[in-house]
């Protein structure tokens, strides 16, 4: 595998349920095509040139390493560490990242910091023996494998993905769902509820609307529609006690 080097590693996030953060790759295979919010910036600001060379992730090698001289110096202020938010820490089908993340949350987690986790890939069940204080999550937004084909390509199948966060759940570890980004009916006529149903069992569920997409805002009904969604998630949540949080622009007034 490609690999680069960085100088540091963990920063404060600026995104509305993280802390801290550590982006450990560099690009991601699953080439999402929602559009990918973190594909966008980097290409934005020249650290990537195109969508195939997006596609071609390469590993911070000397990961550990920053992470060794970063945590005794900022563990005070830290209350959780999200893996990751520009790329995927279990990218599916690269065994050399689930390695660097499961060796970086074990270090994190040996000096008493939480780790947070969100992936399109497979959760590892080695997971389970690790900090109790973790939560684990997935996206996940269809149950139409042709739909993520064609939407996230490169990512794990949608039951894998699911089976592998249930069977963390099952070891009695905290787990949570990313319902985000959700499409409109114009991309993929599908019911809620039944996914809803599919995730029942975890300790928490996000909902939020599609960004950046010509294709939702040309949806007329676009803003209703999301209303409506995420009443259902919030009637879902509270009926099963469940907790909960809808993304910021997800509703709006109509």
């Amino acid at each position: 595998m490609n690999t680069i080097l960085r100088k540091t590693m963990l920063y404060k996030t600026g995104v509305e349920y993280g802390d801290y953060t550590m982006n450990h790759v560099q690009g991601c295979s699953h080439g999402c095509k929602y559009p990918c919010y973190a594909f966008l910036q980097k290409k934005r600001f020249g650290k990537v040139a195109s969508y195939e060379e997006w596609l071609e992730p390469y590993l911070v090698s000397n990961t550990l390493e920053i992470l060794d001289r970063e945590i005794p110096r900022m563990k005070s202020k830290i209350k959780s560490v999200h893996l990751c938010f520009t790329t995927d820490p279990f990218m599916y089908g690269y065994e050399e990242v689930e390695q660097m993340s499961l060796a970086a949350i074990k270090k994190l987690n040996d000096a008493g910091i939480k780790c947070t986790v969100l992936t399109k890939g497979l959760l590892p069940i080695a997971l389970a023996g690790y900090s109790k204080n973790n939560e684990y999550g997935i996206t996940f937004i269809s149950l139409d494998e042709a739909y993520r084909e064609r939407i996230e390509p490169g990512a794990a199948p949608y039951t894998e993905r699911l089976a592998a966060l249930k069977a963390l759940h099952d070891q009695g570890c905290k787990t949570w769902v990313s319902v985000e980004p959700y499409p409109t009916p114009n991309l993929i006529e599908q019911n809620l509820n039944v996914i809803l149903e599919a995730i029942a069992f975890t300790d928490r569920i996000i909902f939020g609307r599609t960004n950046y997409s010509k294709e939702i805002s040309s949806y007329k009904q676009h803003k209703q529609f999301y209303n409506e969604q995420a009443a259902i998630v919030v009637k879902f949540c509270e009926e099963r006690n469940i907790a909960f949080h809808i993304k910021d622009g997800t509703i709006t007034e109509k």
